[in-house]
Parts: C-alpha cells; structure tokens; sequence
C-alpha cells in the first residue's frame, strides 16, 4: 500500500472537520436568542473569524507537524514559553469551565428522554432548591465520570461513536422532517421570515446583537484541531486549503440552513417566550414542537401530535445525552493529558505527572474532578433561579472557551517571521495578508467577548452575571502566571545550584 493510499482524501477531510466543529445544538440556541436574524451574523463571523483562523492554525499545524507539545509547542516557538503556558492553560481551563456548565447540563437530556420534557426545574429533594440540586447531581456526574474515566475509557469508547452517530441522525430528522411540514403546511412558515430583527425582546439593541457573536464563535469552536490532520491528509499542499475552505462554506450553509429550518415548525412568541425556556432546554422543546408540528400537519388528532412531539423529544434527550456522555469522558482526560505531557516536566509536582496502571493521570484528574466540583457548587448555590443557572453556566463556558483563540492568532505574525521552518504550504503569503487576518480574528474575538460581558452592566445594571463570565478566564490566567513564575524560580533554583 503507497503512503498516499494512506492518507486522506479531499472528501475524508471535510467530512472530519464538519464532525469536529459542527454541534446540533447550536442552531436552536441561536434561534431562541436572535430567530432568523442570527444567520446573517453566523455568515459574518465565519468570514471574519471561522475561515481566517481555520487557514491560520493550518499553517501553523503544518510547519509544526512533528512537534508533540500540540499548541503549546506552537505557540512556544513563535513567542516564548510564558506565553505559550499561559495560552495553553487558557485553553485547559476553557474546558474545565466546559465540564462546569455541562455537568449540570447532561442531567437536562436525562430528564427529557425519562419524563418527555425538562423537569430538572422542578426538581426538589430535603428543602433544595432545583438549581442547588442539580449541583449536586454535577458533583455526583463529575465523581462517577471521573472515577470510570481513570480505569481506563477503553470499553466506553464506542458511546462516544453512537452519540455521535445519533446527533448527525438529528440533523436529518430536523431537515427531512421540516421539509415534510412545510409541504404539508402549503408552504407556510410558523415563523415570520425576518433577517434584520429579532423576534426576542432581549436582542434588539445594537450591544446586544454585538454581543450575540460570541455564540457564533462558539459554534465554529474546535477548528484549532484541524492542523493536526496536515501530514494526515493526501497532498497537503492543494488538498489541505481546498478542504478547510469548503468545509467552512457547508458548515456556515448548514448552520443558517438549520436556524432557517426551526421556523418552519416554530413561532417563536408562542413556543419560546416561556420563562421556564433556556439555553439549557431548549433544543428538546424545540424537538419536542418539531414532533407536534409533524402530528398537525398529517392531520392527527391532538394527543396523537402532543404524543409525537413528547417521542420527538425523548429521542433528542436520549442522543444529546450519549452525545455529552462521550465527550465528557474524552474531554475529562484529553486536555489534562495535552498539558501535562505537552508542557516542561518541572512544571507540575511529580504526582500530578504519574500515570496510574491504566496509563491515565489519575492523581491529576481526581485533583480537576475537585476543582471543577468546587466552581459547580459556588454556581449552584448562588442563590441564582434554574432557568438563570443554565443561561450563566452557558454564557461563562462561551467566554472561556473562545478567549485562548485570541492567543493562537496573536502568535501567528511571529510565527510567519521564522526563517528556519518548513513549511508544506502557505496561504497567507504577504505581511500585509498575515496582519490582516491577524487583526480580524483578534477584534472579532476580543470585541464579542467585551460585549459579552458588558453587554448586563450597561442594559440592565446585572454586575453579578458580567463578574462570573470575566472572574473566570480573569483567575485562570493568574494562577497560570503563578505556576509557570514558580516553575520558572524553582528551575532558576536547580541551574544555580549545578
């Protein structure tokens, strides 16, 4: 076999970025916030941000392409090692403010696949309140989760493939299902088509809509993957740019396509402006509508049609709760081990570096089930109602994980300096070209982050939300600083002493 037969095709590529990037959950949550008028800013950030970046982090991943350190080892070549500690941290805590939000989360899809619908707000048990509990249910998740993870994930890998099967099955239900509706329905739309207004109260300020695009971001989250498939992928040079930049056009259609498609079996003022509907919740009720809808338009009887949505709904909680299931016992792990082994061995005590039996960082990862436990209870008893709990622990997870983006794409004009690279293609072959994409990465990022946050100081004077989305990257970059200062005095220390 020729090492060409090997590798991956044009096609094998874009179909691995579209599962690597594209999350079917993210077309309802930008329908709940914006209706129709999120797509117009779906299709502005992947301009700005998706295909720039994606471009950038395959250059970078391509002249790095034997290193072992991952984006550590990017980011310390082209700056310098504090800085490729502290963005690489950056990026590890994004994902333990990830597990945070989603510890609580998972319990949402649970809940709609026993009962038909979200009954975690309404959870009570020895005088807690529903949010308080649910705490505790992430606590119990993040131990049971990490307790598993550390013998090994071997035998729940294939949780993983099913989850992710089922939520690409998702997106054909909701595309053929829709189009079904909609023939039906003569054509009509439950949703009036509108591109320039929201139909949520909460997003017609000019701030608020700025503020939408850090949702954008998140959904286009995960392309700093894609440069590890370079040396994976048949003729790079032709074959890599070609991919990325098809695959960023279907995800952006698909994701507009998807936010079109919800309008078709849902009225937003009727199904949505409920206060028990949330970021949390609300893929499963718009499921759940998409079920009834499909009863109505085939002309069944009330029950019959509330009965389909109910089944409608089960099926999504089930799938997204596989799917949350395979992630979190990837995620729990995979970060932590990027760090720990991507990073100088001095760095950590040497009974964080252990690997147990089973070759996983068992004492690293008990020491994150404790700190990711200890941020889920300061959240949950905040004193915070269920339906505010879920939109915080969002809000905060978008922030977090979009901010080290703004690392990567910092040291990228140093890295275009470097001389002694090779390089098996380059796109962006001009200074001018490199500071462009530069400076559009960075302001898109930094200014949806800014709004983000600012956006509750300035509308509704909410200085508790604003906090708990900047507290967070805010310490993490701290306690990074403190680490790497520490490691850097103790090495200073060992050379002084030799």
């Amino acid at each position: 076999m020729t090492t060409a037969a090997k590798k991956m095709s044009l096609t094998g590529l874009v179909l691995m970025i579209f599962t690597s990037v594209f999350g079917f959950a993210n077309s309802p949550s930008a329908f709940y916030l914006m209706g129709y008028s999120a797509i117009p800013w779906y299709l502005i950030s992947a301009l700005l941000f998706f295909i720039p970046f994606a471009l950038m982090m395959a250059e970078m991943g391509a002249a790095y392409r034997h290193e072992a350190g991952g984006i550590y080892s990017w980011m310390n070549n082209s700056i310098g090692p504090r800085y490729a500690f502290i963005g690489t941290f950056m990026w590890f805590s994004s994902y333990l403010v990830w597990m945070v939000s989603t510890a609580a989360k998972v319990w949402i899809p649970f809940s709609t696949f026993l009962f038909g619908s979200d009954m975690t707000q309404s959870w009570r048990f020895a005088g807690l309140e529903p949010s308080q509990l649910v705490g505790l249910l992430a606590v119990a998740w993040m131990v049971g989760v990490t307790f598993v993870a550390s013998l090994g994930i071997t035998r729940i890998a294939q949780i993983t493939a099913v989850g992710g099967i089922a939520v690409m099955g998702l997106n054909l239900v909701l595309l053929l299902v829709s189009l079904v509706v909609l023939t039906l329905n003569g054509g009509e739309f439950a949703q009036p088509v509108n591109f320039t207004v929201s139909p949520n109260p909460q997003y017609h300020t000019g701030l608020s809509m700025l503020a939408f695009v850090v949702f954008a971001i998140f959904a286009y989250g995960g392309i700093e993957a894609v440069g590890g498939l370079v040396d994976k992928t048949d003729r790079p040079e032709k074959n890599f740019a070609r991919g990325i930049i098809f695959a960023a056009i279907v995800i952006s259609i698909g994701y507009s396509l998807a936010i079109f498609l919800w309008g078709v079996s849902v009225n937003w003022g009727q199904v949505l402006s409920d206060e028990k509907t949330n970021l949390g919740n609300i893929t499963y009720i718009l499921m759940n509508s998409l079920g009834v809808s499909l009863g109505q338009a085939l002309q069944l009887s009330p029950e019959t049609s509330a009965l389909c949505g109910v089944w409608f709904a089960r099926v999504t909680g089930f799938s997204m709760f596989l799917a949350y299931t395979g992630a979190f016992f990837t995620l729990i792990y995979s970060p932590l081990k990027a760090i720990i082994e991507g990073t100088p061995k001095g760095m950590w005590p040497a009974a964080m570096t252990r690997s147990n039996a089973q070759e996983m960082p068992g004492n690293a990862m008990w020491l994150q089930c404790l700190l990711v436990s200890l941020f889920i209870l300061l959240v949950s008893f905040g004193g915070e109602t269920a339906s505010a709990f879920y939109n915080k622990l969002t809000l905060m997870a978008n922030v977090s994980l979009t901010l080290p983006y703004l690392f990567l794409a910092l040291a990228f004009p140093w890295f275009k300096l470097r001389e002694d690279l090779d390089r098996p293609f380059v796109i962006f072959k001009s200074r001018s070209t490199t500071l462009l994409a530069t400076a559009m990465v960075v302001l898109v990022v930094a200014f949806a982050n800014l709004f983000t946050i600012v956006q509750p100081i300035v509308e509704s004077g909410n200085w508790d939300s604003a906090l708990w989305m900047a507290g967070g990257p805010v310490f993490f970059s701290l306690l990074a600083l403190g680490i790497y200062e520490s490691y850097r005095r103790r090495r200073g220390m060992l050379l002084a002493m030799e």
